[in-house]
């Protein structure tokens, strides 16, 4: 039986839903849609990803559509990133902001054609992404149009994944490199198959077409991964994963109120394209000036978990907030992301995160927290 969470009775369901109901996973609302939150043990569906394997439904997630004679023209103007460079079969992370800088979204883009691209949204934001983009379009020979209804996403994600993947696809594995993707079959069933994840561990999207074949894809990962340890994870884990990693979260570490330089992701925003872009104005000052903040890691030296909205304080003065945080489970302790002052000297002084009145000692450390080993 399904053990209920923080749920909403519109939600919308993914085609894998059956399945969560079938494994007991804990349900919650996620940006109104009813996913995954655990299945048993956050820590052992971590654990797992890093020394394993874990197997996530992603098919929240948005997917975008962007083809036509000046699709690559058109997404140069449309996002910070040179995607006229990206060669096809291969992805590149990039982000979305507004006239003044501020981050939309990111997203990761594919290019599937000379003039035909897939651009991934999260969730929260995929009506706001399709607009942006579709109100961009003006004047361009490019066509956008969202096919999430189309997809559903699965990500095969740890050490293990290649060689529990590998009996079920055509695909030569060793060819899909990091951040690439192609059409192969899994199981049986048409994939866009992508080297790309957000957990700090090798890994794979499958990005399955129609939606309903996803039960058995799920089903095949599911058998094949039996003798290595794989494991469902829900949304506790990922968020766990992707801190470690230092990965930021739109509506955490991502917002309209921050700038890519402010987030220490300046270097993806490409002003040595051809022609404008939105946002290259705000941003190119950004780029001289910043907005006075950076984005730091933190290690508590207790057990309290340190948490979204906790106060950093350093030489008892408030310098800034604490945007991500959980206990590290592959760490073993408490770690935190939080947005400093840029004139602050890390190196100097005592840093304490007020959890709940109470002043926790904290180490400032360079991101990420956790890096595998190549």
């Amino acid at each position: 039986m399904t053990a209920r969470g923080n749920e909403s009775a519109d939600a919308r369901t993914t085609p894998l839903h059956e399945v969560h109901t079938a494994l007991g996973a804990t349900l919650v609302d996620f940006a109104g849609w009813l996913m995954p939150l655990r299945y048993s043990s956050e820590r052992a569906e971590h654990t797992a990803v890093r020394e394993k394997a874990g197997l996530f439904d992603l098919s929240h997630m948005g997917e975008i559509r962007v083809c036509g004679p000046q699709a690559a023209d058109f997404l140069d103007y449309a996002l910070v990133g040179y995607l006229s460079k990206v060669a096809v079969g291969r992805a590149r992370y990039t982000l979305i902001t507004a006239e003044d800088g501020g981050i939309l979204d990111d997203l990761i883009v594919y290019r599937l054609a000379e003039d035909d691209y897939l651009a991934v949204p999260n969730a929260a934001n995929a009506d706001t992404v399709l607009a942006a983009l579709t109100d961009r379009a003006a004047g361009f020979a490019a066509r956008v149009e969202d096919q999430s209804a189309d997809y559903a996403l699965i990500a095969l994600q740890g050490p293990e994944s290649a060689e529990i993947l590998a009996p079920l696809t055509d695909a030569d594995l060793s060819q899909i490199t990091y951040y690439t993707g192609h059409v192969h079959t899994v199981a049986g069933h048409r994939v866009l198959l992508a080297r790309t994840g957000y957990t700090g561990e090798d890994g794979f999207e499958l990005f399955i077409e129609p939606g309903s074949a996803a039960p058995a894809v799920w089903e095949a990962l599911t058998r094949a991964g039996e003798p290595h340890g794989l494991l469902p994870a829900g949304l506790s884990a990922r968020d766990t994963l992707r801190l470690e990693a230092g990965m930021p979260l739109y509506g955490n570490e991502l917002s309209a109120d921050i700038t890519p330089f402010d987030a220490g992701m300046g270097r993806i925003v490409k002003f040595d394209k051809p022609g404008d872009f939105v946002g290259r104005a705000a941003l190119s000052e950004a780029a001289k000036t910043g907005r006075g903040r950076r984005l730091v890691g933190f290690i508590g030296r207790g057990r309290r978990p340190l948490r979204k909205g906790n106060e950093v304080l350093h030489n008892d003065r408030n310098v800034g907030t604490v945007t991500s945080g959980a206990p590290s489970p592959t760490i073993g302790a408490p770690i935190a992301m939080a947005y400093l002052d840029e004139g602050l000297d890390i190196n100097e002084g005592t840093f304490t995160i007020d959890v709940r009145g109470r002043a926790e000692p904290v180490d400032p450390v360079e991101l990420p927290f956790y890096k595998r080993d190549r």
